[in-house]
């Protein structure tokens, strides 16, 4: 259970503070500011953390707004509000889905909620976080598990040479608004996992996140050694030891907090390979509690498990030595023999050659195992990953490899603006983000230019104020001149075409694209006639030296006395940060070097606001564009690999020049840019609702969880029947696979299309066990079936061929035949179709489960 343990009591009248400055709704609805607000100013200014400003408001001034009836009202609307939002059922629950997850468990090493609770790095838990509040809004039934870190991630500051340095502020859970959970004893619950010589106690903390809970591990108990406290010190922080420790933590602890809570999730949903050891931990427990071995429980609940990777390249997924890997399993060897199996056999879910013991031990693969069901998160990533992934299923088409992909997208109501939600609610709703995407073309047709042009000039000018104040504060604390940080709150211009940039700066990322030519850059910023502003943020990661001199580059160029008015530096990117820069931005630029940007969410924020996007042709970019919705800077087919810099540099400056800065000042006898509007328009109603976690939750929901849980739901009945069942059809296929062959392949013209017969010959499996295929390569990137009669033929063909007849003489020897109709055999010869045996059973995930295959030589 979870105790609220109160910052202090509360006067009469104002004990609903409490349950309000818990609930983490107010990162997103922020109904509750002008609340907080009155409690202290300057503290909500500062912390936007309501659960400090309650240990730190004087007790005078809370007795002092018991009496206030105004306070005593608004407190009263907030609380009924909160709890009529707890019992409206969301979309997902109201729709008649069958066998519809109890829960889904949801493991991330990084959770990205609201600067009040630090527990992220970027893009992954900023997604990771987005994707919690959405599951509030629209009542997926979603449990998440993460790591309370001591100290975070980095907080950037940048030296008076431009060189950025790190600080680890402390995290003090008492400060943070979370909650200890209690066991039923009335103590803390600990998770405990067993170490050689000692347990390592996990405390448990929950975070009310609407209507879904977030629960964090945290090591950092003073039963615990000094070592082991800081196993949750620092995210990413330490070697590798560490971050395998965490992960082991993550996984084996996070599955274990689950059992101890009592919760049944049917579905595991791993948010990149950092927890995939939850497979393991889930295998065992499916052991206990079923009677089944291990092979029988990974057949039973790989069928509930979902692997998301978002990982655009092999090199950045987590992989351990094998020295490293043997010492921590010599560890938990009592762990592994509850398994049932060896280390080996248990170490070779994550290996590429499982025989081979040199190899590491790699964290996607142990995923891509144990998971039934993987995506990417765009639909070029799925296409990069199924590259990645290839190697794992030897002698499969790539286009066959069993990645999917659920392109991201953001939580609206975390980045919308006070104008933009105005303008939207008045034309679409207040309910509008509750539920399903929906179409908003038409609503957002009834909003006249010019108040779509008084929006963007409102979120202009409040981001010109936020930037003048950061960068002045951030000036003083450096210790510059006085001089330089009176004449920091004069920079920018309110009316100015205002472009953002703001990323991790990295390599790939090429956050050095705009400075190919800095002297043209310079001419695009101080035109006098049609001015151009730059707001610049960033972190490099603390070992990435190339991104630290990036960051300096940077700096020296917005310090450069004839472009300091037009061209700033905030230093120490954040949730805060990005909300006011999306919010506030003309154009969003993003330059990163095709294919390694798997999604890329930052640019989906500004849509809302009315900001567009200039951006390169990938990730999310490479589904959304279109020349009436923004810019690219590739004329090239999105899936194409390489791109270069100098061609790219040169046609970012051109299209700034000659497109974008002429299509903002182009303006009517009213002085409103109608070509710009009418692109804002179109971005605002097609992009928005397509690139929302509204509709990305829909899909995992509808896609992805339903069926999930359907499938665990079957192998697991009646004692385990069908899992027990799929490990002995895979053992029957492993063991007489090699007895296969296909004879030569027969071809004649038909009625409609092409006919082939090929002898077969199955040994010891039965026609049940397999199936015979005829296959033809792709002309495109997704493989389709014989059903998609009038497609146009571009992506690879499969025809399932049946036995016809036995083949005399013949032990389980069968003439199979199919058809290949003119729809699908359209710009094909016959040649071009091989006919190949592929395993079969209609509950299989093929290749996924099994990835045996034979081709016709």
């Amino acid at each position: 259970m979870t105790r609220i343990c109160l910052p202090r009591e509360m006067p009469d009248g104002l004990g609903a503070l409490t349950e309000l400055a818990v609930d983490l709704r107010w990162t997103w609805t922020h109904a509750g500011d002008a609340l907080w607000r009155m409690l202290d100013a300057d503290a909500w200014d500062n912390t936007k953390n309501p659960w400090l400003l309650l240990q730190d408001v004087p007790l005078t001034r809370l007795e002092e707004l018991s009496r206030d009836e105004t306070f005593r009202k608004e407190l009263a609307r907030l609380e009924r509000e909160r709890q009529e939002y707890g019992a409206r059922p969301g979309y997902f629950e109201d729709a008649e889905t069958h066998q519809a997850p109890r829960n889904v468990a949801y493991f991330s090493m990084e959770f990205g909620l609201g600067e009040a609770l630090p527990l992220y790095a970027g893009g992954l838990g900023i997604l990771a976080g987005d994707y919690l509040k959405a599951a509030s809004d629209v009542g997926v039934p979603v449990i998440a598990v993460g790591l309370l870190y001591q100290e975070g991630y980095f907080r950037q500051l940048i030296d008076a040479s431009g060189w950025q340095q790190e600080v680890y502020p402390y995290n003090e859970p008492t400060s943070l608004p979370i909650q200890p959970v209690l066991a039923d004893s009335g103590g803390w619950l600990h998770i405990t996992l067993h170490m050689p010589g000692r347990d390592l106690l996990l405390r448990v903390w929950r975070a009310q996140v609407g209507r879904v809970s977030l629960y964090l591990l945290d090591s950092n108990d003073p039963l615990n050694s000094p070592v082991d406290r800081g196993v949750t010190g620092k995210l990413y922080g330490g070697g590798p030891e560490m971050r395998l420790m965490q992960e082991i933590v993550l996984g084996v602890g996070g599955w274990r907090l689950l059992g101890a809570l009592g919760i049944e999730a049917d579905v595991c949903h791993l948010n990149e390979g950092h927890a995939a050891f939850a497979i393991v931990e889930r295998i065992r427990t499916h052991m206990v509690r079923h009677g089944v071995d291990f092979h029988e429980a990974l057949w039973a609940t790989r069928a509930g498990n979902i692997f998301t990777t978002h990982t655009p390249v092999d090199a950045g997924f987590d992989r351990f030595a094998p020295e490293l890997i043997d010492k921590y399993f010599a560890y938990f060897r009592d762990y592994v023999q509850q398994l049932g199996v060896d280390v080996g056999e248990l170490l070779a879910l994550g290996r590429r050659n499982p025989s081979d013991a040199r190899e590491p031990f790699n964290m996607a693969y142990l995923a891509l195992r144990g998971c039934a069901r993987v995506n990417g998160v765009s639909a070029l990533h799925g296409a990069v990953s199924r590259d990645i992934f290839q190697p794992l299923y030897p002698r499969w088409p790539t286009a066959e490899v069993p990645v999917g992909h659920v392109t991201n997208g953001v939580h609206v109501p975390s980045w919308d603006s006070p104008w933009s939600d105005r303008v939207w609610t008045e034309a679409c709703g207040k309910g509008r983000w509750r539920g399903p995407p929906r179409e908003f073309e038409e609503a957002i047709g009834t909003i006249s230019d010019e108040d779509l042009w008084a929006l963007c000039a409102d979120e202009r000018r409040d981001l010109v104020r936020y930037a003048r104040e950061r960068l002045a504060r951030h000036l003083g604390q450096r210790g510059a001149d006085p001089d330089a940080v009176t004449e920091a709150r004069t920079v920018l211009d309110p009316n100015a075409l205002t472009i953002g940039f703001a990323r991790r700066f990295t390599e790939y990322k090429r956050p050095h694209l705009l400075l190919k030519d800095t002297a043209r850059l310079t001419r695009l910023l101080t035109d006098t006639e049609r001015p151009v502003q730059l707001i610049i943020a960033g972190k490099a990661h603390p070992a990435d030296q190339w991104g630290k001199r990036s960051v300096q580059q940077w700096m020296e160029f917005v310090n450069r006395p004839e472009v300091r008015h037009r061209a700033v530096f905030l230093e120490d990117y954040d949730i805060a940060l990005a909300q006011e820069l999306v919010q506030g931005v003309d154009l969003w630029i993003n330059t990163p070097r095709r294919p390694m940007e798997a999604c890329g969410t930052s640019g989906m924020k500004v849509l809302v606001n009315g900001g567009l996007n200039l951006s390169e042709l990938d990730g999310w970019w490479a589904e959304a564009f279109a020349p009436e919705v923004g810019w690219t800077l590739s004329d090239d087919h999105p899936e194409a690999r390489d791109t270069d810099d100098e061609h790219e540099a040169e046609r970012l400056y051109r299209t700034l020049e000659n497109d974008i800065v002429p299509c903002f000042y182009d303006r009517d006898a009213a002085g409103v840019p109608r070509g710009w509007i009418a692109r804002v328009r179109a971005s605002m109603a097609r992009l928005a609702p397509q690139f929302s976690t509204n509709r990305m939750l829909a899909e995992y929901a509808d896609q992805w969880y339903v069926p999930a849980a359907r499938d665990y739901a079957a192998r697991c009945s009646d004692q385990d029947a069908l899992a027990k069942e799929l490990r002995r059809w895979h053992e029957r296929l492993a063991e007489h696979w090699d007895k296969l062959h296909l004879g030569p392949v027969e071809t004649a013209e038909g009625e409609g299309g092409l006919r082939f017969e090929v002898p077969v010959y199955l040994g010891e499996l039965s026609p049940e066990d397999v199936q015979v295929e005829l296959y033809a390569e792709a002309t495109g990137s997704q493989p389709r079936s014989e059903s998609n009669e009038g497609a146009d033929g571009a992506g690879p063909v499969r025809v399932t061929m049946t036995p016809a007849a036995p083949i005399a003489g013949a032990v389980q020897g069968f003439v199979y035949r199919g058809e290949v109709s003119d729809a699908n055999a359209r710009g094909r010869a016959p040649e071009d179709f091989t006919a190949r045996i592929v395993p079969h059973h209609p509950a299989a995930h093929v290749p996924g489960e099994c990835h045996l295959i034979l081709w016709q030589h």
